[in-house]
């Protein structure tokens, strides 16, 4: 890893780190305000494939987070970017909020699959049109590969199971566009002019926040909040660099000792 530079950005998670769904994290709001008061750019990277950019973006504004559109990178953005580059009709296996972030891209007579979270759309009859989709030869395009996510009624199945089953069945191996790819990392960055060894990640998910932004060179912040299970902090080598209790002692820390 190349050495430690003067700290120039913030990276942050949404839904489980600044909030869970409708619920802000206590404190988040006010932590976002401290952070903004210094001289760090801050950015949010989500995997969420839940709803469009845009709903997401009325969600932070309702929960009174101070957020633009601009500031926001999404797994979808990185998904619509690869499709366009490869030139593909995906089949898209994402929830029917998530499609506004697909707009003007073809899906008749798809010869690629891209796959999210969509509850409502993983059951057999839908998952054995993509699987023969793939057996003709279409590409598989993971938007990720979550295990799992928080909601409001507690931890529930992510779309990771349902890309290794498709994998499975078809011996094939899906690209994956989200976090914890070093791509979509450097591609968050881009724009703020930052190296990822000036960069902080916060976030709750141990492998796809923290593991994914050591990897490339950032420093990452582990919280205990949204989807965060005891010794998650164990499962990634090398370790966090702090594991904490939430958004707001995590900007206490770099408050404290990384400005």
């Amino acid at each position: 890893m190349a050495a430690r530079r003067a700290l120039k950005a913030v990276l942050v998670d949404l839904n489980g780190t600044l909030h869970i769904e409708d619920a802000a994290v206590p404190g988040a709001q006010e932590a976002l305000k401290r952070l903004r008061g210094t001289s760090v750019m801050v950015r949010f990277v989500t995997n969420t494939t839940k709803e469009s950019k845009q709903d997401l973006l009325e969600r932070l504004k309702k929960l009174e987070f101070d957020i633009s559109e601009d500031e926001i990178f999404t797994s979808l953005t990185a998904a619509r970017n690869l499709v366009e580059q490869k030139q593909v009709r995906p089949m898209l296996l994402v929830d029917d909020r998530a499609l506004p972030d697909f707009k003007g891209i073809q899906t008749s007579d798809p010869n690629a699959v891209v796959i999210g979270l969509a509850p409502e759309h993983f059951h057999y009859q839908i998952l054995n049109q993509a699987f023969r989709l793939l057996l003709d030869g279409a590409p598989l395009i993971a938007i990720h590969k979550a295990r799992y996510y928080k909601r409001k009624d507690g931890l529930a199945l992510g779309p990771g199971p349902f890309v290794m089953a498709l994998e499975y069945a078809t011996d094939t191996k899906a690209t994956v566009v989200g976090k914890p790819e070093k791509t979509f990392f450097l591609e968050a960055l881009r724009g703020t002019g930052c190296e990822p060894e000036e960069a902080v990640m916060i976030g709750d998910d141990c492998r796809d926040d923290v593991g994914g932004a050591q990897n490339v060179g950032m420093l990452g912040i582990l919280v205990k909040t949204g989807k965060y299970r005891a010794a998650d902090e164990e499962k990634i080598n090398p370790p966090p660099y702090l594991t904490c209790e939430s958004f707001p002692h995590a900007v206490d820390h770099i408050l404290q000792q990384l400005l």
